[in-house]
């Protein structure tokens, strides 16, 4: 096996394995066999579905077509004893790479029912296949970059909102500034117009005014009636207690569907650094976090279905209906609720005009390339706020820390306040909010006012990084299940009886943990009364409510 480009820090041994004789004499009995010509394509860009392919005899290479900016580029070339495949084969996305034979060669197609049941059922080549996707997927960050090509403003919410997308599904792509010479050599040669932008360039076509809800559609990761049928367990939301929800479920035999806005992580994708995450002695970020659980989800069957935004769940007898934005219907035997919180924002004027034009939610490498080396301020007093201070410091920011409080003590982890107090970087404004923001096209300064002494300061700001808290995103639920005043819903024991109807006497039961006033659904992590606001909290709520979910299901059977 040779490839053109392994990236930075990926392992080639990792991406490309050799098998034993043993696991391909299986592999070869999980498929049909086929004899193959030079040139003939196996798969090509565009296909909805593909199988896996394993070489008995030959040579297949992969190819990058050639796009308006780069000629054809051959990625890697497979020999006797290889696999063809990438983590689309366990997501569904649509193929982005063409595989063709070298020269004649003996294949063997393993069917996607196969491919399915080995990975459910043969922990040691599942592991191997796995860890090789991951790895390969890593190398296609940067190898195939341009099967999916961004140009837009980075001060364009919507262009945000398309970079936030890609980043949190790992797909491969680059991103292109308007600004740049490469993004107006390509926008000429694609007849693009700046009113045309955020633009997405795929493979012999383009999305103009792009949202990730087109983007997921033409990629084929967006949830199609029919796609999944006999669900047993849907989730909604994929932050860290959605995904352990996910994981845990579909490893207990449940098929698992899990449904985000976003893209999977939560809030926690926003999180640079988790120290206090048990197993991980020198912590580890919520990107790492989600991308770990991603394909834990992946090797267990569950499908990730995002963006897909979910209005409602109505319940019929014995059996509940997840209603999407776009009219799909869902049906199920159980749901379970961890859309977690929205983030607060400050009540300024401007405040809107500035998002994603220098406000922002989370303190990732992607916003912090985007303010490294300059001014910015961090509001807020909690562990999260502290995360990013020190993340954006480390990237050789200024950063101010603005704090309402009068120190940090009340909300801050101590580890995080020895530090910040001691670096040369990061200065904490104590008694102190943003009661001005100022700029053009995007954020330029800010005005700061301490409530103690009276004093107003303007200081440069190229970037307002946001951490004051959320609220729970239950709204959606439109009164469905019990909520406490502040929207937190409520389960087990914390439901008033008075919220108790009928149904409840009719079971001849009293809800399970986890469980809502609904029957068969089930609300976990910050969107749940009385949790622990903390990621290893969310993770173990979200799969101590299996337990719940399965006697559920199995009385309902």
């Amino acid at each position: 096996m040779s490839s053109s480009d392994a990236g930075p820090g990926v392992s080639e041994d990792l991406a490309y394995p050799t098998l034993s004789q043993r696991q391909l004499v299986h592999l070869f009995d999980l498929g049909v066999v086929e004899d193959v010509t030079a040139g003939h394509v196996i798969h090509r860009i565009g296909d909805k579905t593909y199988d896996l392919v394993v070489i008995d005899d030959g040579e297949v290479e992969v190819v990058r077509e050639a796009t308006a900016d780069a000629p054809e580029e051959v990625i890697a070339t497979f020999g006797p004893g290889a696999f063809l495949g990438e983590l689309g084969l366990l997501t569904g996305q649509t193929v982005f790479l063409s595989a063709r034979a070298v020269r004649s060669s003996r294949i063997y197609r393993i069917s996607a029912e196969n491919f399915r049941n080995l990975m459910e059922t043969e922990a040691e080549i599942a592991d191997i296949i796995l860890a090789a996707f991951r790895a390969r997927r890593a190398i296609l960050k940067y190898a195939a970059a341009q099967t999916i090509e961004i140009i837009g403003s980075s001060f364009s919410a919507e262009s945000m909102s398309l970079r936030t997308y890609v980043a949190r599904l790992e797909l491969p792509h680059s991103w292109l500034d308007v600004d740049t010479s490469e993004a107006k050599f390509l926008m000429d040669v694609s007849a693009l117009s700046v009113d045309d932008l955020p633009a997405v360039l795929l493979p012999g076509e383009k999305l103009v005014k792009a949202t990730p809800a087109e983007l997921a559609t033409k990629l084929g990761l967006s949830y199609r009636k029919g796609r999944s049928a006999d669900v047993d367990l849907v989730v909604v939301g994929g932050g860290p207690a959605g995904l352990a929800a996910t994981v845990n479920g579909s490893s207990e035999g449940l098929a698992t569907v899990m449904l985000d806005t976003v893209g999977p992580g939560g809030q926690a994708a926003a999180s640079s650094r988790i120290e206090n995450y048990l197993g991980f002695p020198q912590g580890l970020s919520g990107a790492e976090l989600t991308r770990r659980a991603s394909a834990q989800v992946l090797k267990f069957g569950a499908n990730i279905y995002s963006p897909s935004t979910v209005v409602a769940i109505r319940t019929s007898g014995d059996r509940l209906t997840v209603l999407l934005s776009d009219g799909v219907e869902i049906p199920a035997r159980a749901a379970i609720v961890a859309t977690g919180a929205r983030y607060r924002s400050l009540p300024i004027d401007r405040w809107n005009e500035f998002e994603h034009a220098g406000i922002y939610y989370a303190a990732t490498e992607m916003e912090a390339r985007s303010c490294a080396r300059k001014e910015v301020a961090v509001v807020g007093g909690a562990n999260s706020a502290g995360q990013a201070a020190l993340f954006l410091a480390g990237r050789g920011c200024m950063v101010n820390l603005v704090v309402r409080g009068e120190d940090l003590s009340a909300r801050m982890s101590s580890y995080l306040i020895n530090r910040i107090s001691v670096h040369p970087r990061i200065a904490v404004h104590a008694s102190t909010e943003v009661t001005e923001l100022q700029g053009g096209a995007s954020l330029e300064a800010i005005r700061l006012t301490n409530s103690s002494h009276h004093e107003e300061t303007v200081v440069s700001c190229c970037g307002l990084f946001c951490f004051i808290g959320a609220y729970p995103a239950s709204g959606w639920l439109n009164g469905c299940c019990c909520t406490d005043g502040k929207g937190f819903i409520c389960t087990g024991s914390h439901i008033p009886d008075e919220n108790l109807g009928r149904q409840w006497e009719i079971l001849g039961r009293d809800p399970l943990p986890f469980e809502t006033s609904v029957p068969g659904i089930f609300a976990v992590g910050d969107v749940r009364y009385g949790s622990t606001k903390r990621v290893a909290a969310a993770v173990g709520e979200g799969a101590s409510a299996i337990s719940s979910v399965h006697q559920v299901i199995g009385a309902r059977l």
